[in-house]
């Protein structure tokens, strides 16, 4: 991505790690140079309430930290499709946990795509990690920041006894990602 400002939602419900997730993709885009604002809103409940965790993201000064139109927009529970959907613009990148968001809106001007979000993070033995898996997935389909670089963030918030499940997280979206773009790929080549 080389526009001078790009927007990114992670929403979901509180619990999922979110607002995690958003700031290791905010402190891996700092180490890169770029500006960054983050905020975070939530519903009074600590765990199951609506939440989101937003990056807006700058080549030079952020002059308004609130999203006005989502570049990326990461989906981990059916709560955060009403409020996220109307600030798409079009040709935004739309994630969504196909086990936990089934169901979304019509999407001719999104590029939407359904990943095992979460059914990857039980595979790796805890659905908690499935904002890890989201973040590598973002990673590789968005190219919004270096792989090098989102791993050291990842490593430098996680605590060691989760360390080793984080990154496993981080690859496997990774790799769901980078497959999804390979096979987005090899049809555009094909037609």
């Amino acid at each position: 991505m080389s526009e001078s400002r790009i927007e990114i939602r992670f929403g979901g419900t509180g619990g999922q790690g979110l607002i995690l997730s958003a700031k290791m993709l905010a402190d891996a885009m700092a180490a890169e140079g770029r500006n960054v604002a983050q905020t975070q809103s939530y519903e009074p409940t600590s765990r199951g309430g609506y939440c989101n965790a937003d990056l807006v993201i700058a080549e030079g000064e952020v002059d308004f930290p609130l999203l006005t139109e989502i570049d990326s927009l990461v989906l981990l529970d059916r709560l955060a499709v009403k409020p996220s959907w109307p600030l798409l613009k079009p040709g935004a990148l739309v994630i969504a946990d196909s086990r936990l968001c089934p169901d979304l809106p019509a999407q001719a001007e999104q590029r939407c795509l359904h990943l095992p979000l979460s059914a990857t993070a039980l595979e790796l033995g805890s659905e908690r990690v499935t904002n890890m898996v989201a973040l590598g997935a973002l990673i590789a389909l968005s190219g919004v920041c270096d792989r090098r670089r989102i791993e050291r963030a990842v490593r430098a918030s996680t605590p060691r006894g989760f360390l080793n499940l984080n990154m496993d997280a981080l690859d496997a979206g990774l790799s769901l990602g980078s497959g999804i773009g390979a096979a987005r790929a090899a049809v555009a080549g094909s037609v």
